[in-house]
């Protein structure tokens, strides 16, 4: 299209297209979102950027016109901002809802964008796009100057480590490109940012409508400016990869490439550093040592492998090294913990259960994690005080807080403020498969670390032997009113004769005592089938066979006790009755008082029972006897030796 110069063919497709391609695919790579309060220009600035740098092709460009005259915001000159906004809802409110990612480069430079929505409702959004991010471009509309989503963007772009933050002043048409009102704007974010520990940003005055400043800079319009273009910017900024070759070598391992006999590698992304054959490195956590023998890709070896590069390590030593662990260089390990504090962000619609068993999936390591009740959480909505302190009991959806989480079992980390890659991690819903948070570790507690197992000269195999039998845990689960605690009585009567060393924890009874703190709110439950499971789990190391009878509503729990007991050792007996029958015994006149309002969170009608889906042992009361439960429960555990 003629009355488009800006599209002409670049000469060098036409004559080496060859040439062309290595020359891109060499090219250094910056990640970057663009962020702030709703309708600051974030979508119009990134087609700007798209046109400029020769991104649009002529059939998008004559849909773009054809969209800019229908649904565009721009009395029918071209919208830039519909080349990101391509959802339907998005179009239709004019606002940006999902994170939309785009590719655009230049002679020097290629970048991958990302459009972050402005609304604080999502805020997730803006988080996901910023977590792998080297700038944040944070915009401000020149006529109305910093606002609350502005901050709040500012300080989530500092938690997340973002140190190259651009500050655009937008829309300097509409104020007609009055410098007194850029300084005021910057004088004011300057003070904020001090405020928030941002120490330094790059302010620069655009017009992505216009394109002022974006491709070359002083515009006609901002003689009084002297800095650089956005584009210029974003061609210079150095890049995180840069800065993280000059750390110490680490390198997650992703998995063991053993395509034959003769080769056993080590595969996996370069975290920092470099690496090269010769180097003496580390297997953390288990402390190994060995010399790297060669760093091989699919095109052969490389004299040294750098930070952002995948490769495959091989060593001159068989050493036992398998996923999830790290390499690191010799005389820098890192640190290793199963207790930390962290910041987490919440993205989940269901608020955060304290004390509930999610995945923790950090680099190429995946645990098990409890998360505990926040320490506080980090007020990002005040005006005035950014960042200060707010108590809570859980975290919402979009909330922010300090948090202190539990490993079941060690983790190899750095702080995030050192490493994103070792100190960012997500939660995922053991249950759904869900991502619900995504957090950054600062610090290992110091109790992880001084708290050790005591070493004793009796054995738990010792323990068992002396009573000559095998430890068990009879879980029994059901609703209230099923008969758990009349079977599990009957059960160790039974074991009782056979001279089999018992104990029963009961719900009713555990509650007076070791529970007696706790309520019967979701995160009350948790907890308290998390300390009947410790306990539980002490007993079955003194060789006893515990018979526990609780409600335990929640599968994630019931799991998690599993997962604290050796293989084999945890039996869930799930007491089946119907709700209408155990509603019908209703023995202590709880389903009567839970119907009439006067009993909250009761399981089965106000709150949710999770069945057992693939219980060891399954018994139904309406169709057995107490007594023709307890005889099928003893005769499918035996024997007990």
């Amino acid at each position: 299209m003629s009355q488009h110069p800006v599209y002409e063919t670049d000469a060098l497709i036409a004559e080496d297209i060859e040439a062309y391609l290595d020359q891109h695919q060499n090219k250094d790579l910056l990640r970057f979102i663009t962020c702030g309060s709703v309708d600051d220009g974030k979508s119009t600035l990134i087609g700007r950027l798209l046109y400029d740098s020769k991104m649009i092709f002529e059939d998008q460009l004559a849909a773009l016109e054809s969209d800019s005259k229908r649904v565009g915001t721009q009395g029918g000159e071209i919208d830039f901002a519909l080349l990101v906004d391509g959802l339907a809802a998005e179009r239709e409110q004019g606002i940006t809802i999902d994170v939309a990612y785009r590719f655009f480069a230049t002679e020097k430079r290629k970048f991958i964008v990302a459009d972050c929505p402005g609304h604080e409702q999502y805020t997730r959004n803006m988080v996901t796009g910023a977590s792998t991010a080297d700038l944040a471009v944070i915009l401000i509309d020149a006529r109305k100057g910093v606002l609350v989503q502005t901050r709040r963007h500012s300080f989530l772009c500092h938690q997340l480590g973002i140190s190259n933050i651009v500050l655009a002043v937008n829309k300097m048409d509409l104020v007609g490109y009055d410098q007194a009102v850029f300084d005021a704007i910057v004088a004011d974010y300057t003070a904020f940012a001090a405020s928030i520990g941002i120490e330094t940003f790059t302010a620069l005055p655009i017009s992505g409508f216009k394109g002022d400043n974006i491709a070359a800079a002083p515009s006609a319009q901002t003689p009084w400016y002297s800095g650089p273009s956005l584009i210029e910017h974003l061609e210079t900024v150095p890049l995180a990869n840069t800065a993280a070759q000059d750390s110490a070598f680490r390198m997650p391992v992703q998995w063991v490439n053993r395509p034959n006999l003769d080769f056993r590698g080590f595969s996996g992304l370069i975290a920092s550093g470099t690496v090269r054959p010769g180097d003496a490195v580390r297997i953390v956590p288990s402390g190994k040592t060995s010399t790297v023998k060669s760093v091989v890709t699919f095109g052969g070896e490389l004299a040294q492998g750098v930070a952002g590069q995948s490769v495959t390590i091989t060593l001159a030593d068989e050493v036992d090294c398998s996923r999830g662990d790290v390499i690191a260089a010799a005389d820098d390990p890192l640190q290793v913990s199963d207790q930390f504090e962290a910041t987490l962000v919440w993205l989940n619609d269901e608020a955060m259960k304290p004390g509930r068993g999610y995945w923790l999936k950090l680099a190429t390591q995946t645990v098990t994690a409890t998360v505990q009740e926040p320490k506080y959480e980090i007020n990002v909505n005040d005006p005035a005080g950014v960042g200060s302190h707010l108590a809570a009991k859980t975290l919402h959806l979009n909330a922010i807080g300090v948090v202190e989480i539990h490993a079941d079992r060690p983790v190899v980390f750095e702080p995030y403020a050192t490493s994103a890659t070792l100190g960012g991690f997500i939660l995922i819903d053991k249950l759904t498969n869900a991502t619900v948070a995504a957090g950054m570790l600062h610090f290992s507690l110091r109790r992880a670390d001084n708290v050790h197992w005591q070493p004793v000269s009796t054995t738990r195999e010792q323990h068992a032997a002396i009573k000559n039998q095998q430890p068990l845990v009879l879980w029994f689960t059901g609703l209230s009113g099923s008969g758990k605690s009349t079977i599990a009585n009957a059960v160790e009567q039974r074991l009782a004769h056979m001279n089999r060393h018992t104990f029963l924890l009961d719900g009713d009874n555990v509650r007076h005592g070791l529970n007696k703190d706790l309520g019967f709110t979701e995160a009350d439950r948790i907890e308290n089938i998390r300390r009947v499971g410790e306990v539980a789990r002490l007993m079955t190391d003194a060789g006893l066979i515990v018979l526990t009878a609780f409600i335990s509503p929640f599968r994630a729990e019931r799991d998690l006790v599993r997962a604290m007991m050796a293989e084999g050792e945890f039996v869930e007996i799930h007491v089946d009755t119907p709700l209408a029958v155990a509603e019908a015994r209703d023995v202590k006149g709880l389903y009567k008082k839970a119907r009439s309002g006067q009993l909250k969170n009761f399981t089965g009608i106000d709150s949710p029972y999770e069945a057992p889906e693939n219980p060891e042992i399954r018994v139904n009361t309406v169709e057995m006897t107490v007594d023709e439960a307890a005889d099928y429960i003893v005769a499918r555990i035996l024997p007990l030796r």
